[in-house]
């Protein structure tokens, strides 16, 4: 069965937006809110919210703002976390309380509604992601992104995601040609391009600045139980960096062998501690 399409209107400057997402289930399960990376979308979920579906959960995967088919902001400076927040907050206050799955920028977003008065996420899955990265990472991420390329069709759409996401672990051809086909949008001229607002790495262009540090709210984020997720070779969730957060009670660290920055969550190992783990 495809998935729904939810939507609803968030309060913006300068104009409001339109905050959509995907989701499966029963509408009145338990709810797992999975928010992806930073040029992904929610379709990246497919796999894992099929998983969680079956069990009889709602999964609701947002587009974050700028991406697939939620509306772009009027400036490349709004595209920001505490933006993310703002733009999900009106959905969460929905929910009532709800389970978490965030891959990099999904996990950062999670932070911040960690924090926030009134909290209602129970637990919550950290993809490759933590409250340290370095600044070589940032600045790698924001090389990429620069480039904003064309593309005859979706197999050379493809060809390049199997370059720059090769990180995600090894996938087979039909999951690279299901990113391939979530991550694309038609051109004017017939050709495609990537399913992201290009100005959502103005802030990384040209080099970010300095290290991210967020340790100081990672005390109200352990919270409650978490399960970091660190690909084995990842250069964004430093090995070092895991370690410490899984010093903190309720946190449990898991490495994905054969993956760098960030596991896919596609392949049925992965997708099975993320199940077991939110079913307690």
């Amino acid at each position: 069965m495809p998935p729904r399409i939810g939507a609803i209107r968030v309060p913006f400057q300068p104009a409001p937006i339109m905050l959509r997402w995907h989701e499966w289930g029963p509408v009145d399960g338990s709810p797992v809110v999975c928010v992806h990376g930073l040029t992904r979308s929610g379709r990246d979920f497919d796999a894992l919210a099929a998983v969680l579906a079956a069990e009889g959960r709602r999964v609701i995967c947002p587009d974050v703002p700028g991406r697939g088919i939620s509306d772009w902001l009027a400036q490349g400076a709004q595209y920001a976390v505490p933006a993310y927040v703002a733009a999900l907050s009106p959905l969460l206050a929905e929910l009532g309380t709800y389970d978490w799955v965030g891959t990099s920028m999904g996990g950062l977003i999670a932070m911040g509604v960690a924090t926030l008065p009134g909290d209602r996420m129970r637990r919550l899955v950290l993809n490759d992601i933590g409250p340290f990265v370095p600044k070589a990472s940032l600045d790698r991420i924001g090389t990429y992104l620069s480039l904003d390329p064309r593309f005859a069709n979706l197999a050379a759409l493809e060809a390049h995601l199997r370059v720059i996401h090769a990180p995600f672990g090894p996938l087979d051809d039909a999951q690279w040609r299901h990113l391939a086909a979530t991550s694309a949008r038609v051109t004017a001229d017939g050709g495609f391009r990537l399913h992201y607002d290009p100005a959502i790495g103005d802030a990384l262009r040209g080099g970010a600045g300095a290290d991210m540090d967020l340790w100081a709210i990672w005390e109200a984020v352990a919270a409650r139980p978490v399960l970091v997720l660190r690909g084995a070779t990842s250069d964004l969730l430093l090995p070092e960096v895991a370690q410490r957060m899984a010093e903190a009670p309720g946190v449990r660290l898991e490495t994905i062998p054969d993956c760098g920055h960030a596991p896919a969550l596609m392949d049925a190992d992965q997708t099975g501690l993320i199940a077991d783990f939110l079913r307690g």
